[in-house]
């Protein structure tokens, strides 16, 4: 089993940062890459960012340039930086981890970005 809390959500103004962390807990042996997701009111949840255990880093496009996923693998803690925060950015955002076939997903915290 593996647990993941986020938190950092909160309520920003348009141009300004957050940063989302996620601790993770439990058998982690099995998990390989570390995921954040969005999920906008009326939208499909989406991939956002995710890092592997050797740090490699991939983005979706409409965040490349302002977000930065990275983890600190002693204190199992995935973090996203956000930057340049606009609108459109607001959603809840969700920590993911698989292992083998089996998915986690943390509760997931609300960003709203104020324009």
């Amino acid at each position: 089993q593996v647990q993941l809390v986020e938190s950092g959500g909160g309520l920003v103004q348009a141009g300004g940062s957050l940063r989302l962390s996620c601790a993770a807990s439990g058998t982690m042996f099995r998990i390989k890459a570390m995921e954040w997701y969005r999920q906008a009111p009326g939208k499909q949840r989406e991939l956002v960012a995710v890092i592997s255990t050797d740090g490699l880093t991939n983005y979706a496009d409409s965040v490349k340039g302002r977000f930065t996923i990275s983890r600190d693998n002693a204190k199992n803690t995935v973090y996203l930086q956000m930057n340049r925060l606009k609108s459109e950015d607001t959603a809840v955002y969700y920590c993911h981890a698989k292992a083998g076939i089996i998915n986690y997903w943390g509760q997931g915290t609300r960003v709203t970005v104020s324009s």
